[in-house]
């Protein structure tokens, strides 16, 4: 009998062999899960295992991007946090100044006998859409006839008067722009004084109208509420005039101004409340009154005396 060593190296099957059937393997499983969704369980079960791995493997990663960005914020809050700080102290002194005026007016009011200023109060409305007229500046609210709102309450925004309401329903309102050409604002120059109207134009421009052509109106004059139309009370800001047209053989200036509110660009508006009527004296409320005091005295007057 021959004695043949054992072979130092224990051989398997064949590479190719091992091959086809990893490939043949991989293939049935392939076409089972996507057939079957027989491996789905099994997936779901291996990934209780792979998943604190791949998040302990992406964490150096993460954390040098959270420091990174932490960093970042954090001068970033600094450097706005420099800038509110000194916006502030810039504006500390005009709202000192300001309030001091505003005690100083009140005070003098009060000295002189004058009637003190009524202060706005109104409720806070959102923008829900534009009207669908394109030739009008309105827009609709949501605020309606539940909310105490009526037709004529006019409507501002933290920058100055937006518009009026013109139309009301149970829930919503429509508001009309300043800029709308059916809509007038009575205004006064801060600068001079000088009383007038303001008009809307239909393309998002103001014109002041019914001043001379040599009226002292310049660019940049700031136009206010005058309060003489008994909706809006006096002081609110409208617009300013960017240009002024003179021609002497008109007898009227054409002054054009932009509104100073965000009447096309606003998401948030106020509806003042109703101001409450004027109390008039006796003798304008009831000139009835006066007329017959007058003819009565006339009547004694005539009267002859018995002797």
């Amino acid at each position: 009998m021959e004695n043949q060593p054992p072979p130092f190296f224990k051989r398997g099957p064949a590479p190719l062999a091992l091959l086809s059937f990893y490939v043949a393997l991989s293939v049935a499983l392939l076409v089972v899960d996507a057939r079957l969704q027989a491996l789905e369980v099994l997936r779901q079960a291996l990934s209780l295992f792979t998943q604190p791995l791949q998040q302990l493997a992406h964490l150096p990663a993460h954390s040098i991007a959270s420091a990174g960005d932490y960093f970042v914020s954090l001068t970033h809050l600094r450097e706005e946090n420099a800038r509110l700080q000194q916006a502030r102290m810039e504006k500390a002194t005009t709202v000192l100044r300001t309030q001091q005026l505003e005690a100083e007016n009140e005070r003098l009011r009060k000295l002189l006998g004058v009637k003190e200023r009524q202060h706005a109060r109104g409720q806070v409305a959102q923008i829900l859409y534009t009207a669908r007229d394109p030739y009008t500046r309105r827009i609709v609210i949501d605020r309606g006839q539940q909310d105490q709102v009526v037709a004529g309450l006019p409507v501002i925004d933290d920058a100055g008067v937006v518009g009026q309401v013109t139309r009301v329903f149970p829930f919503v309102a429509e508001v009309t722009l300043i800029t709308d050409k059916e809509q007038a604002v009575p205004v006064q120059i801060v600068r001079t004084g000088q009383r007038s109207v303001v008009f809307g134009l239909g393309n998002g421009q103001l014109e002041l109208r019914f001043l001379p052509a040599n009226a002292d109106v310049q660019n940049g004059d700031e136009l206010v509420t005058s309060g003489l139309d008994g909706i809006f009370l006096p002081g609110f800001p409208v617009a300013r005039v960017v240009h002024v047209e003179r021609d002497t053989s008109y007898s009227f200036a054409r002054i054009f101004c932009m509104p100073l509110a965000g009447v096309e660009n606003f998401s948030e508006v106020m509806v003042l409340e109703q101001r409450p009527p004027v109390a008039l004296p006796a003798e304008i409320a009831q000139p009835g009154r006066e007329a017959k005091a007058l003819k009565s005295a006339s009547v004694r007057k005539k009267r002859p005396r018995r002797e």
